[in-house]
């Protein structure tokens, strides 16, 4: 008898999805049938692939509202933002798209007398995308989009929390014609989706989520010396300078750490603020903050939702408790916002002050609406203070000055850094991180390399 996968709504703890565990069989089928195909679908002309790519972004797009109503109550992220990543989805799909020939173009050397040498660039077979359910659309895309480009098959893993994401994007695909078996999905355990990673079949695997999850990945792929790409943890940090425009700056980190109830791997989770301006930012930064509306995400009044899961909540509440006892100033009285309470997944947003790095708060993931804000007193400070992580995603700084700033970003630690913005991301620009936020690279003409090997012709003409 097969398990069953149950997706609890953060809304109200109803079970929105139930779907069946694939089970080993039917894993070891969808992976032999992907094989199977694969060779196929890579002959079909690049121009054909980008064809039914397109095609598939225009139906994804053209189910956005039922997509979005999924998403506000498969994770909980408030319905008015929910079908903006329908948006980005579709984005980054024509970005990559529109790169796809650029890319994938054999790459000629210098010319030899008697020779003719170029470089091709081969797909590595079997795709195995396994997507998070913080941004369950256009994280998975930035892996999926460049694969099926690049001429490979694609399993898509969904996280248990957002199992209609998966069927959705299958969908698309398929009513846009692709054919059967070039994209699939499964619904299935960890076990089984660890010895998927072991199969010989399997030529990248694409990953994003926590720190321990990816080392299980890696483990799992240990020995194959197969592509894998891995986007796990962050700390993000932001810093203020004394020249900064407070307003745009105080609007901007706001948004940064609480969008999706601070549940994002980019998201700001430590400020520091130079003391020159600390004592205006913090009062403006408050203010901002105390104007969200916590509440149910199919509210369109709503504009903070639940965590997605009462245990993700705890976890934070714990975080904050803990950095109180320890000295910290908590500046956010959550009996202000309508549904917090301990032992469900509702939160409010918090605000803490007189914060260290001896504090969790301020050294390991919240991923929650929470934010520790310290004050500086020079440059130097703010940088050593941000490189101070295990994690290195991104991070920012905003300062009128753009070519210190510039000179201080080259000193960080992070695979993005922004100048007056926070918490976004472009396709034009390659997507990474250093340290333990992990290894390889999405987006940008950079992130078909995961899918792809390069192959040498050397051929002598004058025999």
């Amino acid at each position: 008898m097969s398990q069953t996968q149950k997706t609890i709504s953060p809304i109200d703890g109803s079970i929105y999805v139930e779907r069946p565990l694939a089970d080993v069989e039917q894993v070891k089928s969808v992976i032999t049938q992907a094989q199977k195909v694969q060779k196929a679908w890579s002959k079909v002309s690049l121009a054909e692939r980008k064809t039914i790519c397109s095609r598939a972004v225009e139906a994804f797009e053209a189910n956005k509202d039922k997509i979005a109503e999924d998403l506000c109550w498969q994770m909980g992220r408030p319905i008015r933002f929910a079908a903006g990543e329908v948006e980005s989805f579709a984005d980054r799909a024509r970005y990559l798209i529109s790169i796809a020939d650029e890319v994938l173009a054999p790459i000629q050397t210098s010319e030899k007398i008697g020779f003719e040498r170029y470089i091709t660039s081969e797909p590595v077979g079997v795709v195995l995308v396994i997507a998070p359910w913080n941004y369950p659309l256009h994280t998975p895309i930035n892996a999926v989009m460049p694969a099926l480009l690049a001429g490979n098959s694609v399993i898509l893993k969904h996280s248990a929390q957002t199992p209609l994401c998966a069927e959705r994007i299958v969908e698309a695909f398929t009513e846009a014609g692709l054919p059967d078996g070039v994209l699939q999905f499964l619904h299935m355990s960890h076990e089984n989706t660890e010895m998927a990673i072991k199969s010989l079949e399997i030529g990248a695997v694409s990953f994003t989520g926590s720190v321990p999850a990816g080392v299980i990945v890696e483990h799992a792929a240990a020995g194959r010396f197969i592509n894998l790409g891995l986007e796990l943890g962050g700390k993000d940090p932001t810093y203020i300078r004394q020249d900064a425009e407070l307003k745009h700056a105080v609007e901007s980190t706001v948004d940064g750490a609480f969008f999706n109830s601070g549940q994002s791997c980019c998201g700001i989770e430590r400020i520091y603020v130079n003391e020159s301006i600390y004592d205006e930012y913090l009062a403006a930064f408050i203010a901002r903050v105390k104007e969200y509306k916590l509440g149910r995400s199919d509210d369109t009044e709503t504009t903070l939702g639940p965590l997605v899961r009462t245990s993700a909540a705890e976890f934070v509440r714990n975080q904050i408790i803990e950095a109180v006892k320890q000295g910290a100033k908590a500046h956010i009285n959550p009996a202000e916002f309508d549904l917090d309470e301990a032992g469900t997944p509702y939160m409010a947003p918090q605000v803490l002050t007189n914060v260290d790095h001896t504090m969790r708060v301020m050294t390991e993931e919240s991923f929650g609406p929470v934010v520790g804000i310290m004050k500086v007193s020079s440059d130097e400070e703010a940088i050593r203070l941000m490189n101070d992580s295990e994690f290195g995603l991104t991070a920012s700084i905003f300062s009128a000055d753009i070519e210190k700033s510039v000179i201080l970003g080259n000193e960080l630690e992070a695979g993005t850094f922004f100048v007056n913005r926070c918490d976004y991301l472009d396709p034009e620009l390659v997507w990474t991180g250093v340290k333990n936020t992990g290894r390889g690279c999405t987006l940008s003409k950079l992130g078909f390399s995961n899918f792809i090997r390069a192959k040498s012709f050397h051929i002598k003409t004058n025999v």
